[in-house]
């Protein structure tokens, strides 16, 4: 069973969405940095991480659906931002009014935020998570539609849960909202307990730190089988679904059966549905503790790791046993054809390595083993996702104990700052190694060294106002830029002057209108009484016009047409002679994709290049200049 519905998981992201496969955080991550790669949203990669999810969730991956679900919200996002999908015949008109590039990117972060607030059920920790990890830009106006959003997916959820109490909708409605509840446990603690905690927090920043090292190399070696076809991509993902099987169903026949305890309330050994104690291979009245967590959903495997006044319930050999394996499985597992979260886990392998530690300092701590399990995992999150804030709200509203606020704080803080020592965040990671031109928060130091004109890439190719149409068929033809310069000369200025920016979209709109004259003339009014401002939109996915589509005569291209009214009057510009630093800050805190440069003296071109993501890049600027010793972070 687990092999089959492996194996369709994989299909489908082998022939239908390859784009589907993995988190997906990464791929919105860089998405709201400004990265529109290659069908990451668009509806095919939507069905996909759908049903792929419940596909390999099903399957017995170590793998989480909180990765896919945020993908899955920013999908949706993108679909109603783009007014719908024509291809699929589903189309809004009064979604049309979104069809722009900050409404759009808005739009993302509210989908992000709505993913991680149905997975984890956490309204608030959604919010913060698209705050902190997912989106590059910020404004006041989006924190409360992001919040919004989430409160309405807490309400859905809310119906949703009372709707299922009565048991129609098997498991979904159990734990109502909050999911892992600990807050029966006494969260008194002391100076060994703070000893405990601190220690906690150090060796889950290495171990966090070891894992993203890990996932680096899994994924780099795997990179190089998907590079073969679909077929080693499907053949991947079964070698790992009957290996992860063969531990699931073999690592428990190797325990001890261990005697029910006698102050139970629920019953032991569990019959016929998840809980903590699971028979197996057990006689009547004995439970094996490897089979309650291998043989359990995921969930309820962090379920019995978290619960509290159950200190022997597992002995300390067998956790130590699922931690190995989950910590391998987790690693080998993510970066397979396969939609895969990396949140459960983590909160797994943490939860288990947490309640390890609790065993051993159970003689000199009075904290709850269940509560050493949740900081476990907090340390672990820390360690590799390198979140505080999101993830100290998502684990107090997953658990239910406010108690506990201030030791989750500190062992976030500690592990993230252990294992900044070692190497980058998973989701930075992975977006390196997917070759995402992602621009970090800060200028790189030897950026300082540096100004604007030094990384220009060239040659530039600018247009007149009033430009001949072969000219620009010709630059549209033989270059692959996305922004041109406009500049007035005589006589329709008094010297040459720069006009502002048009983009290619708009040019190859304005082309497909064929609105030419014979003479080099200004025409700006039929222009636009000919174009309404939707046509100038930003298309979808795979819907915007290409140079092939145009249909222009020979008599045409020694015509002329006027871009005054497409171009961009007020483009962002900067002298030449700025500091690349500075220049970095403000294309990334702005959302540009051009930056005009003009030069400091005058006399010269109004223009003298234009910086675009690609010469922020440090592999671009290091090629320009090879002395240079890059900052290792």
């Amino acid at each position: 069973m687990n092999l089959g519905l492996a194996t369709a998981a994989a299909a489908l992201c082998a022939f239908i969405a390859p784009a589907a496969a993995g988190s997906g955080i990464p791929e919105v991550k860089a998405y709201l940095n400004g990265i529109d790669a290659y069908s990451i949203l668009a509806p095919s990669t939507l069905f996909v991480k759908i049903f792929g999810s419940i596909l390999c969730v099903s399957a017995g991956f170590v793998v989480g659906k909180e990765g896919p679900m945020v993908h899955t919200g920013a999908c949706i996002a993108s679909l109603l931002g783009q007014g719908g999908s024509r291809k699929y015949h589903l189309t809004w008109s009064w979604l049309r009014y979104f069809k722009n590039d900050r409404d759009r990117r808005d739009l993302i972060t509210c989908g992000a935020a709505a993913g991680v607030a149905a997975a984890f059920r956490a309204p608030v920790g959604g919010v913060l998570f698209a705050l902190e990890e997912a989106a590059s830009w910020w404004r006041s106006a989006l924190l409360w539609r992001t919040f919004f959003t989430t409160a309405v997916v807490a309400i859905v959820l809310r119906g949703f849960v009372q709707y299922c109490a009565t048991g129609n909708c098997g498991l979904f409605g159990e734990g109502g909202l909050i999911m892992y509840d600990v807050s029966a446990a006494d969260a008194t603690y002391s100076a060994p307990d703070i000893l405990a905690v601190l220690l906690l927090g150090v060796f889950g920043g290495i171990f966090g730190s070891i894992y993203n090292y890990c996932v680096d190399k899994v994924i780099r070696t795997y990179s190089i089988i998907h590079e073969k076809g679909a077929a080693p991509k499907i053949l991947l993902v079964i070698t790992i679904s009957l290996l992860t099987s063969s531990v699931a169903y073999g690592l428990p026949w190797f325990a001890r059966c261990i005697a029910c305890p006698t102050d139970l309330t629920v019953n032991c050994p569990t019959v016929g549905k998840a809980g903590n104690y699971i028979s197996f291979n057990c006689p009547s009245g004995y439970y094996n503790d490897i089979a309650s967590l291998f043989l359990n959903t995921n969930d309820d495997a962090i379920r019995n790791l978290f619960s509290t006044d159950t200190t022997k319930e597992f002995h300390i050999y067998s956790l130590f046993i699922f931690f190995a394996a989950i910590f391998i499985l987790g690693i080998i597992t993510y970066g397979i054809a396969i939609p895969s979260g990396l949140f459960i886990p983590v909160i797994l392998a943490g939860a288990c390595y947490g309640r390890l530690v609790g065993r051993l300092f159970e003689t000199i701590s009075s904290l709850d083993t269940g509560l050493f399990a949740l900081l476990g995992a907090a340390s672990f999150l820390g360690g590799t996702m390198r979140m505080t804030v999101s993830l100290c709200v998502i684990l107090l509203e997953l658990t239910n104990d406010l108690l506990l606020l201030p030791l989750v704080m500190l062992v976030l803080l500690i592990s993230k700052t252990v294992a900044d020592n070692f190497n980058k965040g998973i989701y930075d990671q992975i977006v390196k190694i997917k070759g995402l031109p992602y621009l970090e928060a800060h200028a790189e130091p030897y950026m300082k060294h540096l100004v604007a004109s030094d990384v220009v890439s060239g040659p530039l190719v600018t247009f007149s106002g009033v430009e001949k149409v072969g000219c620009i068929l010709h630059a549209l033809r033989t270059t692959g830029h996305n922004g041109f310069p406009v500049i007035d000369e005589p006589p329709f200025s008094d010297t040459p002057e720069l006009c502002g920016l048009v983009l290619r979209s708009h040019l190859l709109t304005l082309l497909n209108g064929k609105i030419f004259s014979r003479d080099r003339i200004l025409c700006g009014e039929e222009i636009l009484c000919r174009f309404h401002a939707f046509d100038f939109a930003k298309a979808g996915s795979g819907k915007g016009l290409k140079v092939e589509d145009l249909d222009i005569e020979e008599e045409e291209m020694e015509m002329y047409v006027d871009l005054h009214p497409i171009t961009n009057a007020s483009p962002y510009t900067v002298v030449e002679t700025m500091s690349l630093a500075k220049a970095a800050i403000l294309f990334r805190q702005l959302a540009l994709r051009h930056l005009c440069l003009v030069p400091k003296s005058q006399g010269r071109s109004p223009i003298v290049g234009i910086l675009t993501r690609h010469d922020f890049m440090p592999e671009h600027i290091l090629e320009l200049f090879p002395n240079i010793k890059p900052h290792n972070n």
